[in-house]
């Protein structure tokens, strides 16, 4: 087979030019540290991409970094799922940065992404591990309002898939959470305006739209309460500035 002959030929190269893959060993105590959110011992395993340890996926640097970034992302995203995290906040989180992975141009674009991307889902992964876990009823309404950001919910919606009548979810809920119902829901649709802002080119009013603000103007008012600024100067201050922020170091 030509595959065979392919690989004889690369196993040949290597042993040759005294190539070698980083250990597995040493790959899977990494994937676990980011699993576990153990940011200390993150930072003393990580190593950059493009070192000798790296095996070679591309004749063109650039595009060998990146196809070893999204491999990466790849594994993260699955061990990050086996410790905890919503399957979707993992996938959606993954195809953001995948994307962003794509329209790298530099191989330093890379390098800061690859640590940005290990960074976050550390951080996300230890606020997990140090979350209290929710009863059954609370669980099953969290990932309602996550699905469902973009429609109307209402209280009345969530007892029904909870099981429970509107005055006692109402207050599980804010003993659980924290936070009412209705603020928790705003809370969520905040954040998915900073990501929108932040990763897409969507127009304020597209965003208010989508995430069910009853006017742009509404959205604009939430949004400085929560976050301080407006949605423009938002997206002045961080959209796809991480890069510009690190060559002026």
């Amino acid at each position: 087979m030509d595959i065979e002959r392919k690989l004889s030929h690369a196993e040949f190269l290597n042993r040759e030019y005294n190539v070698t893959h980083l250990p597995y060993q040493h790959e899977m105590e990494f994937f676990q540290s980011v699993k576990q959110g153990d940011i200390n011992k993150i930072r003393q395993l990580f190593k950059p991409l493009g070192c000798g340890e790296m095996g070679k996926l591309s004749d063109d640097s650039l595009r060998n970094l990146k196809y070893h970034l999204i491999i990466t992302v790849a594994f993260i995203t699955r061990y990050c799922i086996e410790g905890g995290m919503e399957m979707e906040t993992a996938y959606n989180l993954s195809d953001v940065y995948i994307r962003s992975i794509d329209k790298c141009i530099s191989e330093k674009e890379i390098h800061i992404l690859h640590r940005e991307i290990v960074e976050d889902f550390a951080q996300r992964m230890h606020i997990i591990h140090r979350t209290v876990l929710y009863p059954k009823q609370i669980v099953v309404c969290l990932d309602y309002i996550y699905d469902n950001l973009h429609t109307k919910i209402t209280l009345e919606r969530l007892a029904e898939i909870a099981g429970l009548s509107t005055s006692y979810l109402s207050k599980l809920f804010h003993k659980e959470v924290g936070v009412t119902v209705s603020q928790y829901i705003t809370r969520k649709r905040i954040e998915a305006a900073e990501n929108m802002l932040k990763y897409s080119d969507y127009s304020c009013i597209e965003i208010s739209n989508y995430l069910c603000f009853s006017s742009e103007s509404h959205f604009i008012q939430v949004f400085r309460k929560h976050t301080g600024f407006t949605p423009k100067c938002y997206r002045g201050k961080f959209f796809r500035k991480r890069y510009d922020d690190e060559s002026k170091k």
